[in-house]
């Protein structure tokens, strides 16, 4: 299972935490930043790109990162719309 895969099936479970990965990924007053999900983080470089990848805590405390992708935001937004609505847990859907 690929990096994105394994981040829509650990991290878009509900509609509140759904509600909240969108709102970090469409939002026009965070132009940069981190969102940090169960496992995943989401790294917005710009309002376009973003950087996903699990977060793991090496034996000396410092973060160690073994895989990512870079997405773009519609990308990424079609990709979480997709996987929520199969899911089922889409009360309502936020577009881009």
């Amino acid at each position: 299972m690929n990096v994105l895969e394994r981040f829509l099936q650990s991290e878009i479970n509900t509609q509140e935490l759904y509600d909240d990965i969108i709102l970090f990924i469409t939002s026009f007053h965070i132009r940069n930043g981190e969102f940090e999900g169960n496992e995943f983080i989401i790294k917005k470089m710009d309002q376009t790109n973003y950087i996903i990848f699990p977060e793991y805590e090496g034996g000396d405390g410092e973060r160690e990162i073994h895989a990512a992708i870079a997405i773009y935001r519609n990308n990424l937004i079609k990709e979480i719309n997709d996987c929520a609505t199969k899911k089922g847990i889409i009360v309502r859907e936020i577009k881009n």
